[in-house]
């Protein structure tokens, strides 16, 4: 056997009603979509039953899968200790599969278990789960920030595994939708979030995951998801199959998108290989960012991919802009990977004799310097997203009011202590927010009063 049937479910803890006290009649069709694909699960008999949850263990750029024999958890942070579990995992399938993910390049393992109690992305599914059977062993799976394609690739590791083990296995993805739906939401209102929860819905119920696997990463931080590396991975399991996708529910009343679809296996279809047809629209996309790229851009990037593969600094080329020739400035250079920040390294004041100069060096710094990252491998080039931020002259302010987080970048300081930031960045949209980062930045203590000072950036892409 292998993977035998597969879903979407999210987690409201309020839907267990010792946590809910009634409240759970609220999402009364999730509870009901819940109860159904169930049942389901439990007629297919599954020896093995894999939760994806993003509560659970959670690196940037590690895929964590739970070891050991045995876990354990309950409902105490929500008021029902009571509501208990305990969990037989299965370690045969856990050691295929980090062999599987090891063999495929996969950054997936058992190491870095920092807690390991069941977490409520896991519970849930289980609690509805247990009512109709109790003869399984458990898979937990963690997400990362690592690629929509490595999530997939994950998935597609879990099929493989219950391929070779001749396991029936039940894949669960645990996640809710957007938690942006509404202004008096326990994380208020995005206009993205409701965006997302239809998009999400419509590429789940059309099974369409190659869309699933093409959202844009700052969309998604704005409408604050939660569930969708937990889909990702489960579409993976899927892959190469032909699928009758079935939605049971959608709702959000409490401002948390909810939605439970199910997908039955009904064959193999050769056109459902989406791994294949993602790297080919990636390799699309950055084809045409290149040719968009402004010669700002054009000189990061040459210098960036000539010191990785030569180790030495390449001669400065000759068709540049007699303004990067002439004129001096402070540079910032970023490097984005996947939509996740990969380097970035600059100066707020000219060091070098022009533009042209600054932007070499400071790339160079952020593709091998920046102490956050390991210096960027050849095989990466392919995939970084650049900008470079000219920046103009910096001014002291008094006040906060003198600031702009979409307008202004921020410096405080305090001594010798210093923090920058940059404007007009993703989940940065409030003056604090900016003055905290660039404090935590500074190492600044709460007691320590900052100078404040701003500065307007040009900024290239």
């Amino acid at each position: 056997m292998s993977v035998v049937y597969t879903m979407c479910v999210p987690h409201p803890p309020l839907i267990i009603p010792k946590i809910g006290k009634g409240r759970e009649q609220e999402i009364h069709k999730t509870i009901e979509s819940y109860q159904e694909v169930m049942k389901k699960a439990a007629s297919y008999h599954p020896e093995t039953v894999i939760v994806i949850s993003p509560h659970s263990i959670m690196y940037s750029d590690y895929l964590h899968i739970s070891p050991g024999k045995h876990a354990t958890g309950n409902f105490g942070t929500f008021g029902a200790s009571q509501v208990s579990f305990s969990e037989d995992y299965d370690q045969p399938f856990v050691l295929h599969l980090v062999d599987a993910c090891e063999k495929a390049g996969i950054p997936a393992g058992t190491l870095g278990e920092r807690d390991p109690h069941l977490d409520h992305g896991t519970m849930i599914p289980l609690y509805f789960l247990e009512k109709y059977t109790h003869d399984f062993q458990l898979v937990r799976i963690g997400i990362s920030g690592l690629s929509y394609a490595t999530h997939y690739a994950l998935g597609q590791a879990i099929a493989q595994t219950a391929d070779k083990l001749k396991r029936r296995v039940v894949v669960i993805a645990s996640g809710d939708l957007s938690h942006k739906l509404k202004d008096d939401g326990p994380y208020g209102f995005a206009k993205e979030g409701p965006i997302f929860d239809q998009e999400v819905m419509q590429y789940l119920a059309a099974g369409d995951f190659l869309n699933l696997l093409s959202f844009d990463y700052d969309f998604c931080e704005n409408a604050a998801e939660c569930g969708l590396h937990s889909f990702q991975i489960m579409a993976g399991t899927l892959d190469g199959k032909k699928i009758e996708p079935h939605v049971y529910s959608h709702e959000g009343p409490f401002g948390v998108g909810y939605g439970v679809v199910d997908f039955t296996i009904i064959g193999n279809d050769e056109s459902r290989h989406f791994a294949k047809q993602l790297e080919k629209r990636h390799e699309e996309k950055m084809a045409v960012l290149k040719a968009k790229e402004d010669p700002y851009v054009k000189l990061a990037r040459y210098t960036v991919e000539y010191y990785t593969k030569h180790h030495t600094l390449p001669d400065m080329p000759e068709n540049i802009l007699d303004e990067m020739k002439t004129k001096r400035a402070g540079i910032f250079v970023s490097l984005h990977k996947d939509g996740q920040l990969r380097g970035c390294i600059g100066t707020f004041q000219p060091t070098c004799t022009c533009i042209a100069e600054e932007i070499r060096q400071n790339a160079i710094s952020a593709c091998s310097r920046d102490p956050r990252f390991d210096p960027v491998r050849e095989e990466e080039l392919k995939d970084l997203v650049y900008s470079v931020d000219v920046l103009g002259a910096v001014e002291p302010i008094e006040d906060i009011s003198q600031l702009d987080p979409v307008r202004y970048g921020v410096i405080v300081s305090h001594g010798r202590k210093r923090g920058l930031l940059l404007p007009n960045l993703p989940g940065v949209s409030t003056v604090m927010e900016q003055i905290e980062i660039a404090r935590s930045k500074a190492g600044m203590y709460d007691d320590e009063k900052a100078d404040l000072a701003r500065f307007e950036v040009v900024r290239h892409t």
